[in-house]
């Protein structure tokens, strides 16, 4: 049990090191090609923060574990709220932008109701309510749906960005600065830090799903909620310690832009991606996680359109919060 256990944390730590080179090499690729910062940062980088909960949620998905796949998603995204957010807004209190607010907000609030829907088709249909999701499965179909909502904010998200950028650039018309030379990076090097991430993050979410598995079957619980705990905390620990370095040097927009993004790729490109190649059927996943999510959803939200900012109380409320959804979790399994 003992090398079960060190071999999730070993599956956890090639994972964050492997979307580390992924992220950077595949930004100095398409540096080197002439696309833009922003179009990278919308692209690549917030996927690449996102490559953990891919990784584990495919090879979940595509290895039988659709209990590990679907509560790694939830409980990311809720960790993401409830912890990472909370800490943040514990150490230093949040201002949220308009536009967090009025269009990623949004969105993120739109890709839960969704995820909900999709998952609790059956029941909405019969109209009934039990535990245990018996009977709800997410379809190809509605795997395919969660891709097209993913490419219409993507598509939203850059073209806001190009008009942001374009309209910085006018501004600065009457300041130009000396032009220093482009550095170009050496492509073989950074070709080699891709494919070397990517082989990484492969292998060890190999050994992560496989362990995680063991130790779920081992002490009789479900990889659902294995899932939503160890491997989600894991899986998001590259947001964790960049929101929370990001709150310590008083930089929130970073920490808040990253947790929203995460939270829309994670339901809309991962489990609509892990949904269209095998269905996922939601019989071992639980109601409490969706309940979790939707009130962490929903008190992001109000908390942020009070008053436009994340206090150090409420930072405190969501953080106790995440701790009696774990409570709660472990005392259902």
């Amino acid at each position: 049990m003992t090398t079960t256990i060190l071999l999730i944390i070993l599956g956890l730590a090639m994972i964050i090191i492997g979307a580390n080179f992924l992220v950077d090499g595949s930004s100095r690729i398409a540096s080197r090609f002439g696309i833009s910062d922003i179009v990278i940062g919308m692209t690549i980088v917030a996927i690449g923060t996102s490559a953990p909960e891919m990784v584990v949620s495919f090879l979940g998905a595509m290895k039988g574990s659709v209990g590990l796949s679907v509560g790694n998603i939830l409980g990311s995204n809720i960790c993401n709220i409830l912890l990472i957010i909370g800490l943040s807004a514990i150490i230093y209190p949040m201002t949220v932008s308009r536009i967090n607010v009025n269009r990623d907000m949004q969105f993120m609030l739109l890709s839960t109701v969704v995820l909900i829907i999709v998952s609790l088709d059956a029941q909405i249909e019969t109209l009934t309510i039990d535990d245990q999701m018996t009977g709800n499965m997410i379809s190809r179909t509605e795997g395919l749906l969660l891709l097209l909502f993913f490419l219409v904010f993507m598509f939203y998200s850059i073209a806001s960005a190009n008009r942001h950028e374009e309209a910085q650039k006018a501004a600065e018309t009457d300041t130009k600065e000396e032009e220093k030379p482009v550095v170009k990076k050496n492509f073989l090097v950074s070709l080699v830090m891709f494919l070397g991430g990517l082989a990484v993050l492969i292998w060890g979410g190999n050994i992560l799903v496989d362990n995680a598995t063991i130790l779920a079957r081992a002490r009789g619980v479900s990889d659902t909620l294995i899932g939503a705990t160890i491997v989600a905390v894991g899986t998001s620990l590259p947001e964790l310690a960049a929101s929370v370095m990001a709150a310590c040097r008083k930089k929130v927009g970073i920490a808040i832009g990253n947790v929203i993004g995460s939270n829309i790729f994670n339901v809309f490109l991962i489990l609509g991606g892990c949904a269209t190649v095998t269905p996922l059927p939601l019989a071992s996943v639980n109601h409490v996680h969706f309940i979790f999510l939707l009130l962490a959803t929903l008190l992001f939200l109000v908390s942020a359109r009070t008053s436009f900012k994340i206090r150090r109380i409420e930072g405190v409320m969501l953080f106790a919060l995440y701790i009696l959804y774990i409570i709660v979790t472990i005392s259902l399994a």
